[in-house]
């Protein structure tokens, strides 16, 4: 552990950062971070995958991450959003032409396929697409099926088997008000699938997250398993209008959040933040006031294109290159984040160790 501490000492804020080096922090427990594939391997293989997530486990992910949305008839899948026309080949689909609709999520008009609107068995006739697919191509879409989360649960429990350590599994329940308000709630299906899977007890392999509120409380009533309130710069929890995220990363507002929640999953931004030109500057007090408050922190969300990059860690002007994500990483690990979600897996856990 010392060791580890050591290495990551040596972590300074990228080149051409304006802001002066910083001294490494420790993470809450002392431990190593750890690497969340982020949709699984999604830089690499389109996202919410079976194959995105065992090339995620096959390149050293701790955790792997699916979002989670629910079918007609209450199977949770998983999905990015429940709006799936970005995701796959649903409008190519003539049988489902007349399920195209306009709804209101979170408060917002969204117009598309929704997963409520189809049975599990019509969702499997469907194929994923790269949503990204001018930063990553293309070669993929077409082959993969939207899994279930029953079958992201198989996979893991098949690679665990022999493994001193398990590679964990990192849920996020999608518009949770939403789909209860329309009879399909997560928080059921969900436990009932983790406890099925063995996933019990406040040392098990996993972390549920939310970016709202009452169904993080609502879990923490059903549950000890951990869980993590998610946070973005701006905006609020979709089912508390009048709160916003800011608030909530506050001293005060972390000490409210640690009485249901184990973490918080803030946007990247939020622990250092873009000054002039995109350029990474000086640390907020975020990972600090956390770590008072008991919370770990897993920001979001690591990517190797250089879209996605602070300026001095581009590798040139083409959006779809890919630059220095070690460096990102490297700035990011120095504030003493417990872990990181990124979409690429493989760059991410050798950041972590230094190689």
């Amino acid at each position: 552990m010392k060791r580890w501490l050591a290495a990551l000492g040596a972590f300074m804020l990228p080149a051409g950062c304006s802001a002066d080096p910083v001294t490494a922090q420790p993470t809450l427990d002392g431990r190593p971070p750890i690497v969340i594939a982020h949709r699984g391997a999604s830089g690499e293989r389109p996202e919410h995958t079976i194959a995105a997530y065992r090339l995620a486990i096959e390149q050293g992910a701790d955790f792997i991450e699916p979002d989670l949305v629910l079918t007609k008839d209450g199977v949770l899948v998983a999905r990015h959003e429940n709006e799936i026309s970005e995701t796959t080949d649903v409008a190519e689909h003539r049988e489902f032409a007349d399920r195209k609709a306009v709804k209101t999520i979170d408060g917002k008009k969204v117009e598309g396929w929704f997963t409520e609107d189809f049975t599990l068995a019509e969702l499997k006739t469907l194929r994923a697409r790269e949503r990204l697919p001018r930063l990553r191509g293309t070669d993929y879409d077409g082959r993969f099926e939207i899994p279930t989360f029953e079958e992201i649960l198989t996979l893991l429990a098949e690679a665990n088997r022999g493994r001193a350590k398990p590679v964990g599994v990192y849920p996020e329940t999608k518009h949770p008000s939403y789909f209860a308000s329309i009879g399909l709630p997560h928080e059921s299906p969900l436990l009932a699938m983790l406890d099925r899977f063995g996933y019990r007890g406040r040392s098990a392999p996993v972390f549920i997250q939310s970016f709202e509120v009452g169904n993080l409380i609502d879990l923490r009533a059903r549950s000890d398993l951990p869980l993590i309130q998610l946070m973005d710069v701006e905006g609020g929890p979709a089912d508390r209008p009048g709160t916003g995220y800011a608030a909530m990363a506050s001293p005060s507002g972390l000490k409210m959040i640690a009485a249901y929640a184990d973490g918080i999953g803030p946007n990247k931004a939020m622990v250092i933040p873009r000054g002039t030109l995109g350029r990474l500057v000086t640390p907020t007090s975020l990972v600090r006031d956390a770590h008072e408050a008991g919370l770990k922190v897993h920001p979001w969300t690591f990517r190797r294109e250089n879209y996605f990059l602070p300026l001095g860690d581009r590798g040139g002007v083409n959006p779809a290159g890919h630059g220095d994500l070690a460096a990102e990483i490297g700035a990011y690990l120095a504030t003493g984040i417990d872990g990181l979600f990124s979409d690429n897996v493989r760059e991410a856990v050798a950041a972590r160790t230094g190689r």
